[in-house]
């Protein structure tokens, strides 16, 4: 099964939208994928909780379910998991796009999975970069559809 790294926008992405193609990959794709993502994602949903409500016009109870919902078919992988050679690596390709990606980088090197982003400005800093373990919603969507037709 394919690794699939789950960038903190794609989490947003399906907590504003449960019906939207990132949310039915999240909710539906478990067989077909292994989804990673590491704890600063939650991190980042509980930093942003008050606006993510806001915009998904949400309530306290329809935020954690849907929170829940979204969440259960991730495994959130604890930092310390990854070794410092892959961390100081990654850090290494992030620090011209954005060094908060670092982690996620780090993760898809760990696990030897994709990266699932829609940060543009990621996806083209680390293609530039030659980095080739990414995949944009639209290719990973056709490749859930074309699976789920077979099923």
């Amino acid at each position: 099964m394919i690794k699939i790294i789950v960038d903190t926008n794609i989490v947003f992405s399906a907590l504003l939208n449960i019906n939207s193609r990132i949310g039915q990959i999240l909710i539906n794709g478990k067989n077909h994928y292994h989804f990673y993502s590491p704890e600063y994602v939650r991190f980042e949903i509980f930093k942003h909780k008050e606006k993510i409500k806001s915009i998904g016009k949400l309530t306290d109870n329809e935020f954690f379910e849907t929170y829940e919902l979204v969440l259960k078919n991730i495994t959130i992988l604890n930092h310390s998991l990854i070794p410092t050679k892959i961390y100081k690596n990654a850090k290494m390709l992030c620090q011209n796009i954005d060094i908060d990606d670092t982690i996620f980088v780090a993760v898809s090197d760990f696990t030897e999975g994709i990266i699932w982003t829609g940060d543009l400005k990621l996806l083209n800093g680390l293609i530039k970069k030659g980095y080739k373990r990414l995949i944009k919603t639209d290719d990973l969507y056709q490749d859930f559809i074309s699976k789920e037709k077979f099923r």
